[in-house]
């Protein structure tokens, strides 16, 4: 079969197809290509229309694409003359033919084709122009890419961001309007400075306003462990200041947690620290160390009155004496300044920060009846007595007549209020009130003074004492024995006769006599104010063995303190009333008003003329010759008293040695003061100081006082024996 004719298919138009990519490829032109032909493919490869004449689509009418540059570029850099189509090869200027590219599927004229009868563009399938080079196969139309529109995105940035500016702007109004109480507290708690502004406690004054414990100001160092850089440098640079050990410093400053969680940021290094050794501790500008304003405890006389004023924590808490027991009265309610400050290196007050003051509120002061002179006396004199007995323990005790105030009590061993660390525990004690004694013969006054005032025995009389007396299975002997002979009540107190003593509590019956002692205030404390008092005990009359009806008369089986028997002797140099002991005259407020303490108890024990005979009976002991207690008699007064010799009871136990005593007033016919002087000698010997001590406290305290002496003419004259 003969070759068909390769001659160009022409479409319903009658233009030819296919002679404008034959022409291309006959002159070497190039074919188009690029970017921007995609355009000119359409879906499902339809033919393209050519024709001279090009035909405008839609988005070439536009007076602006912002991509059009960068097509161009992309195409090789070609121009396109006709605005809206594509770029013409250069064959058409030689009167080539053109091929205009559709830009929408619908310009090609083949989809007007039924689906069946639809041509392929160029040559048919396995037929070649003569002459003409292969033609490549036609490409797969490629889709155009879908470019964005920039003023979509540029409405959904705008939109964005206006919400996250208004959900910015809503917290903030929140913050500011609903919850700034709730976050400004929370920060400001972060900020806040709190220091304890300690109260001053109140002093301790004497009757006559003498300071014997008082308050001044100090500083106390503190250290806050999570600033502490440097532990041991710092422990070393204070050590020397502050007088504690590097070690002690060191542990004190290491961190610890409290309960909460948090690390504390406080800890005492010391307290009651002076003034100027502070300020040199501040000059060291050490990290984490300050100082603020505390107070520390002075006690002007060192062991003046120790055992009765007591001693105060570091922290000022009383511990013993007077200042434990009246703490509620001496201490105050400390103040708190808190603040708004920094923190680490700016840790100082924020000007115009929150601040607030409560000013500490001082305690009250206590005016006490001691006479700060008479006392440091009877300190002295106490003590020079019983320096010479090894393991003794004293006490004195005097009291003004009639108002019961007490106006000294020591107590020996002392110690320096100044420096408890330095004493032992039972020298530290108020003897004169811890000090339980079986009294023994002093306390043979209160049986006479029962015995007179029931009516059983009168000042006159008198009656054979015998050698010894049996009561029980025990026997009881005078150490002067009368040998039956005939005694008068005067001669009976002056020799201290024990069976003289015991007739008289026969006639008297136990019952009797267990009621004056209880009037005479023994078997209860005296309430005096000091802590810790004894109140001894009376032996019950269901108690009483066949002995006790010899032993109870004459001060055995009883306990009692020394200050007990000082004040059943003030009773009878009161005249027969007993006025219960004072210590504290009166308290003192931080403003200066001043309230006395309440009234002393008082109450009837002897008629005063009973009272009075007693006083006289007892002056027999200091005026008798060979009576027991001729050593205290004091020149130019009358002196009226008794010895006494007993046992110290720990715990209800008897101890060793002996318990010597000598209790007495002065002036004998109108009292003044009554003394009394107790002394527990493990050797014995005890006789030997107390009523010496007595003498000497008696003459100091009158003439101190300026009492006038007593006039001899009327001193009772004695009679030991009548008959």
């Amino acid at each position: 079969m003969p070759p068909r004719s390769e001659e160009p298919r022409r479409d319903a138009t009658g233009s030819r197809r296919g002679s404008s990519r034959a022409g291309g490829a006959r002159t070497g032109e190039p074919t188009g290509g690029g970017i921007s032909d995609a355009r000119a493919y359409t879906p499902r490869g339809r033919s393209i229309r050519e024709g001279g004449e090009q035909r405008r689509t839609p988005r070439t009418g536009r007076s602006g694409d912002p991509f059009r540059p960068a097509l161009q570029v992309l195409d090789g850099g070609r121009a396109n003359p006709a605005r809206g189509g594509r770029p013409q090869p250069a064959s058409a200027a030689r009167g080539g033919v053109v091929r205009t590219v559709p830009t929408r599927p619908d310009d090609d004229l083949d989809d007007d084709l039924p689906a069946p009868t639809r041509r392929r563009a160029g040559p048919r399938p396995g037929r070649r122009p003569e002459g003409r080079a292969p033609r490549r196969p036609a490409r797969k139309p490629r889709r155009a890419p879908k470019l964005a529109d920039p003023r979509r995105r540029l409405r959904l940035a705008t939109v964005l961001t206006l919400a996250v500016f208004a959900t910015i702007g809503v917290r903030l109004v929140v913050l500011q309007a609903v919850e700034t109480p709730a976050w400004a507290g929370g920060g400001l708690s972060d900020r806040l400075v709190r220091i304890d502004l300690p109260a001053p406690r109140g002093a301790i004054y004497d009757r006559f306003d003498a300071p014997l414990a008082n308050s001044v100001e100090a500083r106390y160092v503190f250290a806050d462990p999570t600033r502490v850089q440097d532990l041991s440098a710092t422990a070393q640079a204070l050590s020397p200041l502050l007088g504690i050990p590097v070690s002690e410093l060191v542990d004190k400053m290491r961190g610890r947690t409290l309960e909460n969680g948090q690390p504390s940021e406080f800890v005492y290094l010391a307290r009651g620290v002076p003034i100027d050794r502070a300020r040199q501790i501040m000059a060291l500008e050490l990290d984490g160390i300050g100082a603020h304003r505390d107070e520390r405890r002075e006690v002007p006389n060192g062991d003046l009155a120790a055992n009765l004023i007591g001693f105060t924590s570091d922290d000022m808490v009383g511990l013993e004496g007077l200042e434990a027991r009246y703490d509620n009265v001496l201490s105050g309610v400390d103040g708190r300044r808190v603040y708004e400050a920094g923190r680490n290196q700016l840790a100082a007050p924020i000007p115009g920060g929150y601040s607030q003051t409560t000013e500490a509120d001082p305690g009250s002061s206590l005016q006490l009846t001691v006479d700060r002179d008479l006392q440091f006396r009877v300190q002295r004199i106490l003590a020079e007595q019983m320096a010479n007995t090894r393991g003794s323990t004293g006490a004195a005790v005097v009291l003004e007549i009639p108002t019961g105030e007490v106006l000294a009590q020591a107590s020996y061993p002392g110690y320096d209020a100044a420096k408890p660390d330095a004493s032992k525990p039972v020298d530290r004690d108020d003897a004169a009130t811890s000090f339980v004694v079986d009294p023994g013969s002093v306390h043979k006054a209160i049986t006479f003074g029962a015995a007179l005032e029931e009516g059983v025995i009168k000042p006159d009389t008198a009656f054979p004492v015998a050698n010894a007396i049996r009561k029980g299975d025990t026997w009881f002997a005078d150490t002067k024995p009368a040998g039956g002979r005939t005694m008068s009540l005067a001669g009976m107190m002056a020799y201290s006769s024990n069976v003289g003593t015991i007739e008289i509590a026969d006639r008297l019956g136990p019952e009797r006599l267990i009621e004056y002692q209880k009037r005479f205030g023994l078997g209860q404390p005296t309430g005096v104010g000091m802590p810790g008092e004894a109140g001894g005990r009376i032996l019950p009359v269901g108690e009483w063995s066949g002995s006790s009806h010899g032993s109870v008369p004459i001060g055995h089986s009883v306990d009692a303190t020394p200050l007990q028997m000082a004040a059943a002797y003030a009773a009878i140099a009161n005249n027969g009333t007993y006025v219960q002991p004072k210590l504290v005259k009166q308290t003192i407020a931080p403003d200066g008003t001043r309230t006395p303490t309440p009234a002393a108890k008082t109450h009837r024990v002897l008629s005063p003329e009973n009272a009075a005979a007693l006083r006289t009976i007892m002056e027999a002991v200091t005026t008798v010759p060979d009576a027991t207690g001729l050593s205290a008699a004091v020149s130019g007064y009358r002196v009226a008293g008794k010895t006494g010799t007993g046992w110290r009871l720990v715990d209800g136990r008897k101890q060793p040695g002996e318990v010597a005593s000598f209790i007495g007033m002065a002036p004998a016919d109108n009292p003044r003061y009554v003394i009394a002087v107790f002394a527990h000698t493990p050797g014995g010997g005890g006789g030997a100081i107390t009523a010496p001590a007595f003498g000497d406290m008696m003459r100091f305290t009158l003439q101190h006082y300026r009492v006038p002496p007593s006039t001899s003419d009327d001193a009772p004259k004695f009679v030991v024996y009548p008959r």
